[in-house]
């Protein structure tokens, strides 16, 4: 451990992709450490609001990000496919322990996502991405004409459902609450359109169909009543977890464990450590923002370094 890095970024996803490319072109001695180029969206069929691209895979969409970096990494970037699992720090500096090594660093950029929760009845894994979906917004203009289901009952089912009436043929939400648990003003707004049908108290228990998703059968928690509903495409928004827990003894974490940060510069509570993207706590999440806020904190630390 006898190198020290001016920054080291931890996430290989738009946010960490951004970030790299601008350190390397800012010549920051930068460590990047990433499992996979991408993030959520290299399992996405396709991908139509990545500015600049009317339409990418997830998979063409990380290998761009990859070979972005790799372009500018020159002398400056490394890269390291590990896992991390603690941070320290270390007098002036901190530590960024993974699997197989421990890095020091002047600075840390946090841009490590998040992992959707999943739905885990039989079918689930077998259709994920041959009908179930986990970003309206990356695949939603896919299903148009067609009748969704809406898994989730609270404020991000609600917005799927208002992305997916625009286009879709029907758009049905489900959820094993009595009432949604979404802000009133758009539970009324999106239970008053004709398109939309609200079914509560059930649970997905199967999914069916034969090389995409056909229907599914879900059961009312109340009478025990089994259905089975006819759908093309099926939106999980049951929640996700940011992949924060190696940051939680050294930074600020909301109830939702995303790292508090200031949203003018991304800094996080701790000095020295920026977050942006899903992990962080901003109002909204997409692969643009996520960039876009990463690039802010990167300029930031660029000043902050300069300044050291």
């Amino acid at each position: 451990m006898d190198k020290i890095y001016d920054l080291i970024i931890i996430g290989g996803g738009p946010a960490g992709s951004a970030a790299s490319v601008y350190a390397s072109r800012k010549k920051l001695k930068t460590l990047l450490i990433t499992d996979s180029f991408g993030g959520q969206s290299s399992v996405s069929a396709d991908i139509q609001n990545w500015i600049g691209s009317k339409s990418i895979s997830g998979k063409e969409f990380s290998k761009k990000l990859e070979e972005h970096v790799m372009a500018y990494a020159d002398d400056v970037l490394d890269i390291k496919k590990e896992f991390v699992n603690d941070v320290k720090k270390k007098e002036n500096n901190f530590t960024v322990k993974t699997t197989n090594n421990i890095y020091e660093t002047k600075t840390i950029l946090i841009v490590t996502g998040s992992k959707r929760k999943k739905l885990t009845v039989p079918g689930a894994e077998k259709f994920e991405n041959k009908g179930i979906t986990y970003c309206a917004t990356c695949d939603g203009p896919i299903f148009t004409g067609m009748d969704v289901v809406v898994v989730g009952g609270g404020n991000s089912g609600f917005e799927t459902a208002a992305q997916l009436i625009a286009y879709t043929k029907s758009v049905t939400l489900l959820y094993d609450e009595d009432k949604p648990r979404a802000d009133k003003i758009i539970v009324d707004k999106i239970l008053s359109n004709e398109k939309v049908r609200n079914v509560s108290c059930s649970r997905i228990i199967e999914i069916k169909g034969g090389k995409f998703v056909e229907s599914l059968v879900c059961k009312n928690t109340k009478t025990e009543k089994e259905e089975e509903i006819q759908t093309q495409g099926i939106f999980v928004e049951i929640g996700s977890e940011p992949t924060t827990f190696f940051a939680k003894e050294i930074v600020n974490l909301d109830n939702y464990n995303q790292i508090i940060v200031d949203p003018k510069n991304q800094r996080a509570s701790t000095e020295g450590i920026w977050s942006a993207g899903d992990c962080s706590n901003g109002l909204y999440h997409q692969n643009n923002i996520a960039a876009g806020d990463a690039i802010k904190a990167l300029e930031d630390i660029y000043i902050y370094l300069s300044k050291r």
